[in-house]
């Protein structure tokens, strides 16, 4: 049950990624950097068109994943959902820098048998793609899909460990640790795909507080051929970063991002029909709220 409801949420996640401007999903942690030996960190998460508000419906919490800084998976506590947002607990007791992430994986996509489209059901995996689609089927479109959410916090001296890759989706692999970026400086990161710096990549970069703003202050970069973006934060503040490949919505101007795991989203639609017979295309999102402290 807990992996279709995984599957659920990354086809949601796809579904929405087209809606310029709006259904943008998110994690906000009350805080990314803490001292002492323990502590908590309480994370909002929800999918909204102004970030970091409560004011369209809230996301799952029974994907997410905590992993510590010795690399052992941790848990959430508390876990509540509400009409507009989900709220979680994390307790720290280890020193270093935690990983929070939302990660679904999945095949989507629809056939043609005897007049009627019909849809992959949900929990299909690659390597059973050949056995749920039915003899005489036509007009086979699929869609090999990944989605990551994910957030940083660190109790103490920042660490490493959790940032090793595993090469499926897209993933960052920081220069700059995520849990030291200073407005005013440039933060390097690298973007991998499936394992592979993730070349010509286009990483969305979006200020919160945009409900209080005119302009929407976004920034629209390029990785170079290692992967590699340097950002400079304008300004102190919550950062909303988004990149995505796959279904022709390659992080252009406007990208709305994912919603991986809204309830009361319908079934996804399926690939667009140009696309032709054969090995699944490749759909791959990512999301991180990054925090940026004064100088």
């Amino acid at each position: 049950m807990k992996a279709r409801m995984l599957i659920a949420g990354a086809l949601a996640a796809l579904m929405l990624s087209g809606a310029a401007q709006a259904h943008r999903q998110w994690m906000m942690p009350s805080s990314t950097t803490l001292s002492g030996t323990e502590s908590w960190v309480t994370v909002d998460a929800a999918v909204s068109n102004d970030l970091f508000y409560f004011e369209h419906f809230p996301m799952r919490t029974d994907g997410i994943i905590v992993t510590q800084p010795d690399g052992s998976e941790g848990k959430i506590e508390n876990a509540a959902t509400g009409k507009y947002r989900s709220t979680f607990d994390v307790h720290l007791t280890q020193p270093g820098t935690y990983r929070i992430a939302n990660v679904s994986t999945g095949v989507m996509g629809s056939y043609m048998l005897n007049g009627k489209q019909e849809r992959l059901p949900r929990g299909t995996t690659k390597d059973k793609l050949a056995t749920v689609i039915p003899a005489g089927a036509t007009n086979v479109q699929t869609a090999e899909m990944a989605s990551r959410n994910e957030i940083f916090v660190t109790l103490g001296a920042p660490s490493t460990t959790i940032f090793k890759p595993t090469g499926v989706g897209i993933e960052l692999v920081p220069v700059t640790h995520p849990n030291d970026l200073v407005s005013g400086e440039a933060a390097n990161f690298q973007f991998l795909l499936d394992g592979k710096p993730a070349a010509g990549l286009k990483v969305t970069v979006i200020p919160g507080g945009i409900r209080y703003r005119d302009a929407l202050g976004q920034m629209d970069l390029t990785a170079d051929k290692d992967g590699k973006v340097a950002i400079t934060w304008p300004n102190p503040g919550m950062y909303w970063v988004n990149a995505s490949v796959g279904g022709g919505r390659e992080g252009g101007p406007g990208e709305g991002g994912p919603g991986a795991g809204a309830p009361g989203a319908g079934a996804p639609p399926p690939p667009r029909p140009s696309a032709p017979d054969g090995p699944p295309q490749r759909r791959a999102s990512y999301i991180s709220t990054l925090e940026v402290l004064a100088p």
